[in-house]
């Protein structure tokens, strides 16, 4: 869950990192007396996401601006949309405007791709999931934006579940374990409340992982075909996901197999920002 605490800390950051020692063009154009009223408007259509975040910005320059928003996320919106509207000292909103532009701009880019996707495998049973393909430092941003666009998340960090990929298998298996084998003693090991997920990249690693207990069986970079072969050989024995070469022109072909999950690395790491702007509509001496 996006919390106060963590927007404060990761837009405290960025504002310092944007104005260390104040905004030199506004402190020196601007009459401190100043006012100024701005409207945040879709220059497309979009899902919103990160209002809370673009409002941080402004209360953490200065806590006098007000920020009133006029959709929620997860909100549907057309070009031409005002989202929210900003108004208090002049100064503090020019200033806060580009952070606050670049999260919500990037958090509804991610929003808007997000629900592309999921509008895609609408009828089916699978569900979008995004990756720990997210930017540093962003990674709980980034997450939410995927929530505000109907997606889910996949474990949030490497602390969260045990999911063994193809190299942890290569060195496991080179200590002369069976695949089953090495599994089994991974299992033996964890709590009973803990995940495990097992990555193969061929068909007749299935059931060899099946018997060493995995929860959910990652199919990677399958064909159609053996998506399908895989989901047939599984028969709700685990959680079939897949992954590898998912795309809008790809992922409605790869839920009709019938997987469980169909997870995107392209959510968080090849999204484009959605382009809103923040435009002046009031400007006046107070």
């Amino acid at each position: 869950m996006l919390t106060r605490r963590h927007i404060d800390a990761v837009v405290s950051a960025a504002l310092d990192e944007d104005a260390p020692w104040g905004d030199l063009t506004s402190q020196t154009l601007i009459p401190e007396s100043a006012s100024a009223r701005a409207e945040l408007v879709a220059r497309e259509p979009g899902v919103l996401s990160g209002g809370e975040v673009f409002g941080a910005a402004f209360r953490l320059t200065d806590p006098a601006i007000e920020v009133r928003l006029r959709a929620a996320d997860g909100e549907r919106f057309e070009a031409g949309a005002v989202l929210a509207t900003v108004s208090g000292g002049a100064r503090g909103v020019l200033q806060a405007e580009r952070i606050a532009l670049n999260f919500v701009q990037r958090m509804s880019g991610i929003a808007t791709l997000t629900a592309a996707f999921v509008d895609a495998v609408a009828g089916t049973r699978a569900r979008i999931v995004d990756t720990r393909k997210t930017t540093p430092g962003l990674r709980e941003f980034e997450r939410h934006a995927v929530r505000s666009g109907g997606g889910h998340n996949h474990r949030f960090s490497l602390s969260d579940a045990v999911m063994a990929k193809d190299n942890h298998l290569a060195v496991l298996t080179a200590t002369g374990l069976s695949l089953t084998d090495a599994l089994l003693q991974v299992r033996a090991r964890l709590p009973h409340t803990t995940h495990l997920e097992v990555e193969v990249d061929r068909l007749e690693q299935i059931e060899p992982v099946l018997a060493g207990g995995a929860d959910t069986v990652m199919l990677d970079n399958f064909s159609l075909d053996d998506l399908r072969a895989g989901v047939e050989l599984i028969a709700g024995r685990a959680v079939v996901e897949a992954s590898g070469n998912v795309s809008l022109d790809t992922v409605a072909d790869i839920a009709a197999t019938g997987v469980d999950v169909i997870s995107s690395g392209a959510l968080t790491h090849s999204v484009r920002s959605l382009d809103l702007g923040l435009d002046v509509v009031l400007h006046a001496d107070a």
